[in-house]
């Protein structure tokens, strides 16, 4: 299991709690014959398996259902406080760990920051002193493991040379190893060759099926390229929908051949989203006494030609 799969299921179950523990609140106000304030509840169960549903159905924007469950909660934060006698912290502490659940790190501060000050007008402002210190304390607390996970990604990603989403390498180590083949290449007087992939249903398939048919076709990609190549040829991922493949000692006829068998087993490929994949594959050779910065710019610009037959359409 991957961190997105492992993700995607803690937020299933974050989303299934949600409305069983609003139905208990709700349960709880009508056991304790509070009937007044039984409408907020109810209304937010109905919310909340609204959000549910979108969050199993793939709904085209990701924060669209942690949206509705971080106002959900809010609203019921605030429906409580304004319930007299007695208010407990606990009610300040909820909409914290949401925020902190539901959105990134440095969104879930600034939105914690800007809205301190209107707890003063809330019936809070008469709290002891104390309150004030646990609600920034608890703030902190909850900051915290959001900042290490941050901080390990960033350090694994420094580290990794992979793609976080497929085996190809990830655009600094693309670069590398392009610089030491093409540095070999021109030492031992010998072929090297590149061929500029690119995927144009990859942004399609994200935002009609979801992420999961992304990593599909990434991983029918990488599965075909390594059945198709030899071991030491480089695949990497120069953007969102471009991979670069370095092949050495290549020549411009074994390129061809490279792409057309490659061509063919991505079309024998069908995937139940997407049906069958579709690929464009352009070859590009190094010039005689080209830098290797010039020749990156003509990859580079061999990709966006290739991506703009579909943006034109």
């Amino acid at each position: 299991m991957n961190e997105h799969q492992f993700s995607h299921r803690l937020m299933t179950l974050v989303y299934i709690a949600a409305p069983l523990l609003m139905a208990g609140y709700a349960a709880w106000r009508y056991a304790t014959g509070d009937y007044v304030t039984l409408f907020t509840p109810l209304f937010l169960v109905l919310v909340l398996l609204a959000a549910l549903l979108l969050h199993l159905f793939r709904s085209p924007s990701v924060y669209l259902p942690r949206m509705i469950l971080l106002v959900a909660t809010y609203v019921t934060m605030l429906a409580a406080i304004w319930q007299p006698p007695e208010i407990s912290l606990v009610w300040l502490g909820l909409p914290l760990a949401a925020t902190f659940l539901l959105l990134p790190l440095w969104s879930a501060l600034t939105i914690n920051v800007l809205l301190a000050p209107i707890w003063w007008f809330t019936p809070l402002h008469s709290a002891p002193p104390s309150w004030v210190v646990g609600f920034f304390a608890t703030a902190l607390l909850l900051a915290l493991p959001r900042w290490e996970q941050a901080r390990r990604q960033a350090l694994l990603r420094a580290t990794d040379s992979h793609d976080s989403e497929c085996s190809a390498y990830h655009i600094d180590a693309l670069h590398e190893r392009l610089q030491s083949e093409y540095q070999r290449a021109a030492v031992l007087n010998r072929h090297l060759a590149v061929l500029v992939i690119h995927l144009p249903q990859l942004d399609m398939a994200g935002e009609q099926f979801g992420h999961r048919a992304q990593l599909a076709l990434l991983d029918a990609l990488c599965q075909e390229v390594s059945h198709q190549c030899r071991d030491y040829d480089v695949l990497g991922r120069a953007t969102s929908t471009t991979f670069w493949l370095v092949l050495p000692t290549t020549s411009e006829s074994g390129a061809l051949l490279v792409r057309e068998r490659l061509t063919r087993a991505l079309s024998r490929r069908v995937l139940v989203e997407t049906g069958q994949i579709e690929v464009r594959i352009a070859v590009s050779l190094p010039r005689h006494r080209e830098d290797i910065n010039p020749f990156i710019q003509r990859l580079e610009a061999r990709a966006e030609a290739l991506a703009a037959p579909l943006e034109a359409a």
